[in-house]
């Protein structure tokens, strides 16, 4: 496996990921996404901007769309509740 290839889990493809053409049971990490991403959990967890300003930086800037409870659920895996 490819550094930074996670295993695919489920049918849903996480933010930040995209399926492998060659292998159906890895997802190729995109590194813009995943920057944008953590730069807007960073922010989302410090109090600077609140989840729906996040979740339109995030499609604003990568074209994909993530939920408020969805972008609220990264946040909180990454940096505890």
């Amino acid at each position: 496996m490819k550094d930074g290839y996670i295993t695919r889990t489920s049918s849903t493809i996480p933010f930040g990921y995209e399926l492998e053409s060659e292998f159906g049971s890895f997802l190729k990490p995109i590194d813009a996404e995943l920057e944008v991403l953590r730069e807007v959990s960073e922010s989302v967890f410090h109090g600077e901007i609140s989840l729906g300003i996040g979740v339109d930086w995030l499609e604003a800037e990568t074209g994909r769309k993530m939920s408020r409870p969805g972008l609220k659920k990264h946040v909180d895996k990454l940096y505890g509740r």
